[in-house]
């Protein structure tokens, strides 16, 4: 690297400079604050781990978004992590251990391989909550709820929210009598929507009428609340955990918009995001102009398997880098208060009353170039008479 370019930063890897800084240091704050009301605390994993805890249970998804390296005291392979979620979920069941409702969040940068998405940051700042300990459509609608009120003290007020379940899916799959091979094969045909791919499929399968007409249409299953009498008509003949799927996601729908009003919601049984650890429903929050979600989550219970307690889960995060860029904030530092260069007792007495009670003081140094309104204060400290005063 020439002595030109030593400021250049890996693709994906981002500075966040004062301006913006502060604003997302003050957002995140208020985030943690609107949590801890909600009753929800807050837990700090490590940024790294040994590879086989980070990976462990639903981290498996991440081994190849996962920076490795060696550990230089013990030799073993460590992991940087990519996701905050199964460590959430460890410290939950690990240290915990706890027999009631546990409602947990966190705030921490993650890093990723890759990005994902167009111009995606590896570097996100992951914020989110998880629920631990209840199995019903309650503790779902609250998560929901809760990803709603983030996005909202963000700033953001135009979005959607789509809704799956991964129980239908999972469920048609053991109706079939599929093998893991073709179940590979269906979700991802699923993934795409590509229905004449779907078909062949059947065909070749040599799959049922009736249980072919019943996958063949998981795609056509999106839209508005009619989504719900359709499926109850397309899946007359599926088994009964299909029917109970349909039906929990319908209550959960309830729920939430019985807690939560101007929330426009849309249904799309092929969606499966996050299929191989979701259990019951999936939800991810759209933004006019944005092709990928800005906020996720679901049920994934069982989560703490592989940590000694398998507990009921459901929760959702958000990259809060992300959900600033949305808001359009213009990353102008906070005024400040320009103080002159003085060892004026009484000026030493003010200045520090006035940070305590939350002002930013900048002290002139001797010498120094830039007068208040270079240094980005709107106000300034003043002798008048044998007082000082802010002017």
């Amino acid at each position: 690297m020439t002595v030109t370019n030593r400021w250049v930063l890996p693709e994906g890897i981002e500075e966040v400079l004062p301006a913006q800084a502060i604003q997302l240091e003050g957002l995140r704050r208020r985030l943690i604050d609107m949590y801890i009301t909600w009753g929800y605390d807050l837990v700090m994993p490590p940024f790294v781990e040994y590879l086989e805890s980070l990976l462990s249970g639903t981290g498996h998804d991440l081994d190849l978004q996962t920076f490795k390296i060696t550990d230089q005291l013990t030799g073993r392979m460590m992991g940087i992590r990519a996701d905050m979620t199964p460590q959430v979920a460890r410290i939950e069941a690990h240290h915990l251990k706890q027999n009631t409702p546990t409602r947990l969040c966190y705030l921490g940068t993650v890093l990723h391989t890759r990005p994902q998405g167009f111009s995606a940051s590896r570097s996100p700042l992951q914020i989110g909550a998880e629920l631990y300990g209840h199995n019903g459509i309650h503790s779902d609608a609250e998560i929901l709820a809760l990803m709603v009120a983030t996005l909202r003290l963000t700033g953001i007020d135009t979005f959607y929210i789509d809704l799956g379940h991964a129980g239908i899916f999972r469920s048609l799959v053991q109706q079939a009598g599929l093998t893991t091979d073709q179940e590979n094969q269906l979700f991802d045909v699923l993934q795409r929507k590509a229905k004449p791919e779907l078909t062949d499929l059947m065909a070749q399968w040599k799959i049922d009428k009736n249980m072919s007409a019943m996958l063949t249409s998981l795609p056509d299953l999106n839209g508005g609340k009619e989504v719900f009498d359709k499926a109850v008509k397309i899946f007359a003949k599926a088994n009964k955990d299909v029917v109970n799927a349909i039906q929990n996601l319908k209550d959960i729908a309830e729920q939430f918009k019985s807690q939560v009003d101007g929330i426009q919601l849309h249904y799309d049984l092929s969606e499966l995001r996050g299929y191989n650890y979701h259990t019951g429903v999936i939800f991810a929050a759209y933004a006019p102009g944005q092709g990928q979600a800005i906020a996720q989550g679901g049920r994934y219970d069982d989560i703490g398997k592989d940590f000694g307690i398998a507990r009921p889960a459901t929760g959702f995060s958000a990259d809060l880098k992300t959900l600033v860029s949305l808001t359009g904030l213009n990353g102008e530092s906070p005024p400040g208060i320009f103080a002159p260069a003085s060892d004026d007792i009484a000026l030493q007495k003010l200045i520090k009353q006035l940070r305590e009670q939350g002002e930013r003081v900048v002290v002139e140094l001797p010498e120094q170039q830039g007068d208040a309104q270079a240094m980005q204060c709107d106000r300034i400290i003043v002798k008048d008479g044998s007082n000082w005063v802010v002017k």
